[in-house]
This record gives structure tokens, sequence and C-alpha cells, in this order.
């Protein structure tokens, strides 16, 4: 599909942003991880919980949300879609911990988070490389 001129590097705003969705992804793998060692290990007691099936869930999710990162990362404009609808996700998230949850030493990071790389991601350097010419157009 599309692919950036190889001449044009990837800004560093969207190499920033895009380390920082890889790195999103990759704690939802290292979450399944943790699921299935604990499902396996047999230190849950919630009988009506697969830690298997959730497992499942995170590595689907957080392999997207990983896989997205590492395109928005090399410059590809569908790992875009990804690093900011998982934001728009996370926020409401952050905004529970900050305020109905009374959790703000881990709803303030999140938040913070979440507005950088939106941030980053609409940058206009970044939108200007990914609104390039550049691309073959779409067949």
């Amino acid at each position: 599909m599309s692919t950036p001129d190889s001449a044009s590097p990837v800004p560093l705003p969207l190499r920033c942003a895009g380390g920082l969705v890889a790195l999103q992804g990759a704690a939802g793998v290292a979450v399944a991880i943790y699921l299935v060692m604990r499902a396996a290990g047999g230190n849950h007691h919630e009988d009506f919980i697969s830690g298997y099936g959730t497992a499942l869930w995170f590595v689907l999710i957080g392999g997207g949300v990983l896989a997205g990162g590492l395109a928005i990362y090399r410059g590809r404009r569908w790992g875009r879609a990804i690093g900011v609808i998982t934001q728009i996700l996370l926020a409401p998230v952050g905004w529970s911990l900050l305020t109905d949850s009374h959790l703000p030493v881990i709803g303030a990071p999140i938040m913070a988070l979440v507005v950088v790389i939106l941030g980053l991601i609409f940058a206009p350097v970044s939108q200007q490389y990914l609104a390039a010419d550049s691309f073959p157009p779409d067949a």
C-alpha cells in the first residue's frame, strides 16, 4: 500500500510517538504474559474469570497497538489511526483514575502520556510528512 519516500526521513516527533505507542502495546503483551503465568501456576482465585481468555484479549489488543506503534515509527500512515484510537480509549481511563477512583498517581501519568502522544502525532511536521505527495497513489 502506501510507503514513504526513502529519501525523506521520518520526523522525530513521529518517531517518538511511534516509540511511545509501541511501548503501550508492549505493556499489553507483558500483561498477557503475566496472566498466562498466573493462570498456569494456579495463583488466582477467580473461578469466574479465565486467565487464558483475558491473556488472549491482551495479546490481540496489545499486539495490534504494538504493530501500530512500529508503523508510526516507520512513518506508515495506517499506524496513526491505531495510535490515535488507543489514546482516545485511554483518556477516559486516565480521567476516571484521576477523579472517581482517587488514584492520581496512576491517572496523571496516563493522561500526560495521552496528551504527549496526541501532540506528537498531530504536530505540524508529522502531519506534513504523512500528507506528503511522496506516497504512491492507492490502487
